[in-house]
């Protein structure tokens, strides 16, 4: 455990945000309590029927596994060839699931179930995204990554630049013993989008709503899913979407009744459309269709969302990245509805200082007080890179699985 004195984090809102102020939360407070595991990063837990929490991880080490999510050597795409070519390190991308017992986030034990490896071709690498655990089978989902030498950014001053699409998920019956891929490959995806070369993708890093334990609060016994994405609208002449790992332009949602049978079928799936001129959210199967959730052009980026219960309010948390090897800002959405209206209810500028991949686990919400939980992320995989200098701030915040206790701050209106 780490303990600091607890402080609220400035609430300094840019003049150019789209989303109005809270009504009822205005920042956050930080309790000073913080965990201390030393892992890989891309935990998005998932609250199984069992009260275990079901993870991905990758770029680390739980116990004995390890976990690498790069496919290739990045050589670079030729420009009159949009396929990757030579220097090739490994064409199985490897990605980790771990389960998480406990009731404590600062006295957790975090158990590796292995690896596994999948091919990330023609992308450079592959990485976890949507993870659900529901009645019993496990629902994991990756999206890949292009490295691309020529960019209008400055070359190598991102690291993976480029967006790349959602596979697919793979499938287990058995909490992670065993697994049964995906029937999509990266070349032929799960809604045929591709981010070759900087094309942009609506829904290329998706993640499961939280709705509590074995998704028990869905309101509707769907499963939903926040993106990060972009289009080329946005930047009128550009070549590049403004996308990677963890900036984007615009927030997209969807949905699925989640079975065996559906989690594959693009069919099985519903997109937020826009909303009727009474305000009603449009759903439609025509991807084509899809409208953005949320615009913040150049603002945006990695999103995960929330039920809460105790407050009747979703809590959406999203990271935009800088150049991706930068300081971060991140910041906490309130709403009703997961369609919106959405609201600024806690501005992060500069969190970690590059704090990056933040949830808000339901099992760990306070028993008496609603204001109160735990944020979960990752940090600082990068503090000396591009000249860029990153602090810890706050305290405890590293390069593997963090728990932070919060409070979300009301009553400065």
């Amino acid at each position: 455990m780490i303990s600091f004195d607890p402080f609220d984090w400035p609430h300094e809102v840019p003049a150019d945000c789209p989303f109005p102020p809270s009504s009822l939360f205005q920042g956050v407070r930080f309790l000073g309590r913080c965990s201390d595991y030393q892992t890989g990063d891309t935990f998005y837990p998932s609250w199984g029927a069992d009260d275990v929490l079901y993870s991905p991880f990758t770029d680390g080490s739980v116990g004995d596994s390890f976990s690498w999510s790069s496919g290739f050597m990045q050589t670079g795409y030729p420009k009159d060839n949009p396929q990757f070519t030579g220097g090739f390190l490994t064409r199985r991308a490897t990605t980790g699931h771990a389960r998480i017992l406990g009731d404590d986030p600062l006295n957790l034990r975090i158990e590796a179930l292995g690896t596994h490896a999948a091919d990330p071709y023609p992308y450079g690498g592959r990485y976890p995204c949507g993870s659900l655990h529901h009645r019993g089978v496990w629902y994991y989902g990756t999206y890949c990554l292009s490295p691309y030498a020529e960019t209008p950014y400055g070359g190598t001053v991102y690291n993976w630049p480029h967006l790349g699409p959602l596979v697919g998920f793979r499938i287990s019956t058995d909490n992670g013993r065993s697994w049964v891929d995906t029937p999509h490959e990266p070349a032929r995806p799960l809604f045929g989008e591709s981010g070759l070369c900087g094309h942009p993708v609506k829904i290329g890093a998706p993640h499961f709503v939280d709705f509590g334990r074995d998704m028990s609060e869905s309101p509707d016994g769907y499963a939903y899913l926040t993106a990060q994405g972009s289009d080329l609208r946005l930047h009128a002449g550009a070549r590049f979407a403004h996308l990677s790992w963890i900036t984007a332009d615009q927030v997209y949602l969807l949905r699925v009744k989640p079975s065996i049978e559906t989690i594959n079928d693009p069919a099985a799936y519903s997109f937020f459309a826009g909303h009727t001129p009474g305000g009603e959210a449009i759903w439609t199967h025509n991807f084509s269709a899809i409208q953005p959730l949320l615009e913040w052009p150049g603002a945006m980026g990695c999103v995960t969302a929330t039920w809460h219960p105790g407050l009747k309010r979703y809590l959406m948390c999203v990271t935009d990245g800088g150049n991706t090897c930068s300081h971060m800002h991140s910041y906490l959405l309130e709403s009703e509805q997961l369609t919106g209206p959405w609201r600024m209810a806690a501005s992060l500028r500069n969190f970690g200082e590059q704090a990056y991949f933040l949830n808000i686990p339901s099992k760990f919400f306070h028993p008496q007080d609603p204001t109160r939980m735990w944020l979960c992320y990752s940090g600082n995989f990068a503090p000396e890179w591009n000249g860029v200098t990153i602090r810890v701030n706050p305290p405890g915040t590293r390069y593997g699985l963090v728990f932070q206790e919060i409070q979300l701050l009301t009553g400065r209106l």
